[in-house]
């Protein structure tokens, strides 16, 4: 199999969209991630995967922390913007939680502690214990077949 038809398989795995936030020395760093799930309830862990060759991959390792933020369905800008897709846009507006900078308007914000760490194939998987979650209404935004998504797009297309 080559590279492309393994994308094309994976792709059809309809996932949320993240931004995975650290901090180092007072500078903000983040990614854009669909590579996130959670491994267990007690302890509260969750996993992300980050690519050998992603910046924020030593920042993490650096830091011994990150959030995970679940974006909201208006966020696909933001999610852009993380995964390096605009190369002019406004700012990002961070709020805190427990200390740690986390993506305003997610409708979930997760942060973490680094617990553990795997070097699995070019990805590192970090294993997060959660220290604090906020949660907020709205719908997801989705990606699936490599085009962002959203729940209203899809209960439409499924209405006809």
């Amino acid at each position: 199999m080559d590279d492309r038809q393994f994308r094309n398989a994976m792709g059809t795995f309809a996932t949320g969209v993240t931004v995975i936030t650290t901090e180092v020395e007072g500078e903000v760093h983040g990614m854009t991630a669909n590579a996130f799930m959670s491994v267990s309830l007690n302890p509260k862990l969750v996993v992300i995967s980050i690519g050998d060759k992603a910046r924020i991959l030593n920042k993490i390792k650096q830091s011994k922390t990150f959030s995970v933020n679940i974006l909201a369905e208006n966020q696909q800008e933001i999610s852009m913007i993380f995964a390096g897709q605009l190369k002019e846009h406004r700012g990002v507006v961070f709020d805190r939680l427990a200390g740690q900078p986390v993506v305003s308007g997610a409708l979930a914000q997760v942060t973490c502690e680094v617990s553990s760490e795997y070097v699995e194939g070019d990805h590192t998987l970090f294993i997060g214990k959660v220290t604090e979650i906020n949660l907020e209404d709205g719908d997801p935004l989705l990606f699936y077949k490599g085009r962002y998504r959203s729940l209203q797009e899809e209960a439409t297309v499924a209405s006809k």
